[in-house]
């Protein structure tokens, strides 16, 4: 079974978004470029032709990428968000063990994620560790450095 992506609305419309870009303009723009590189002549020894057809290889890749996100996507349902538990799509606020400042994190799944804007993928280890657990559980986070203590003090969506 494939991968399933847990969007939301305003994400898979920035994936819709990004991959009609790469298929209408850029796609084009890479053509042009392959065409170009083509009529400097010999293709052996053409380092232009070359770092074109890398670029188509790429775009091709992006494309696929995305079209397999859109045709595994699950849109996240915000009604149905609880804010019992930690799971997709709540905003957690956290303290860390020895730290006073709290830190509020959102959930998401992995083609949101994005560290400095707080959005933890549910697939990190932070993610991980948080999903289930409730309003005044403490979690442990393994990381590089060591393990990392929180307690979880709010939940919201």
């Amino acid at each position: 079974m494939a991968k399933q992506f847990m969007l939301t609305e305003e994400r898979l419309q920035e994936i819709k978004d990004e991959l009609e870009y790469l298929k209408t303009v850029r796609e084009k723009e890479v053509a042009e470029q392959i065409k170009e590189a083509r009529s400097f002549g010999d293709l052996s020894e053409n380092s232009e032709y070359d770092e074109a057809k890398n670029e188509q290889g790429k775009l091709y890749s992006r494309i696929a990428e995305l079209e397999n996100v859109l045709a595994n996507a699950v849109i996240l349902d915000e009604d149905s968000i609880t804010t019992q538990s930690v799971s997709m799509g709540t905003r957690v606020t956290v303290v860390e063990e020895g730290d006073d400042e709290p830190w509020e994190i959102y959930i998401v799944g992995s083609q949101e994620a994005n560290p400095v804007q707080d959005r933890i993928s549910d697939e990190s280890p932070l993610g991980k560790a948080l999903y289930g657990h409730s309003v005044g559980d403490e979690v442990i986070v393994e990381a590089p450095d060591g393990n990392i203590k929180y307690k979880i003090i709010a939940i919201a969506r």
